[in-house]
């Protein structure tokens, strides 16, 4: 059996988690390369924060470099909420694909007995074909949730650094 054949067994579950797939993996993919950006403007960075606080004179503390980094790590962080939201809801969309299936393959049951065990065989299949969809859909998305957030704390604290380093 093919995988378009699987998708359209799963239903219109396996179809929303294939839409939040693609609109996952879109901005995993825009969020390695403004990262990439980020990392290679990071002394660009550091020289706009150096001259913001210079212009402004204000007298330096902690909680105003917090606020400036804070400020410019905000447009790194864009989308990151997307893929958080896409790696929880995606378990939670097998499961309630696995309650339909369960739900309709006691239906079936109930409807027609016991005697033939292809009767109940279509619902366990949508069960078992949507928690795979969403087991699929989450995994990924949430290790590069993770990953994209450890680069973010290492773009943060290596910027805060030399910040202070050079003033």
């Amino acid at each position: 059996m093919d995988l378009f054949s699987y998708i359209d067994r799963g239903g219109f579950i396996v179809y929303i988690l294939l839409a939040l797939n693609i609109i996952g993996f879109s901005i995993i993919l825009w969020k390695f390369f403004v990262l990439a950006m980020a990392r290679s403007k990071k002394e660009d960075i550091i020289e706009s924060i150096l001259l913001f606080i210079k212009q402004n004179n204000e007298k330096f503390s902690n909680k105003l470099l917090d606020n400036i980094l804070a400020k410019k790590l905000s447009k790194l962080e864009q989308g990151m909420n997307t893929i958080k939201i896409i790696s929880t809801v995606s378990p939670l969309l097998g499961l309630l694909g696995t309650v339909i299936g369960v739900l309709h393959s006691f239906d079936s049951i109930s409807k027609l007995g016991l005697g033939d065990p292809s009767i109940f065989s279509a619902g366990i299949s949508i069960a078992l074909i949507t928690t795979v969809a969403g087991m699929i859909v989450a995994i990924p998305h949430y290790i590069a949730y993770n990953y994209f957030i450890g680069i973010l704390d290492n773009i943060e604290n290596s910027l805060e650094a030399e910040v202070l380093k050079r003033l």
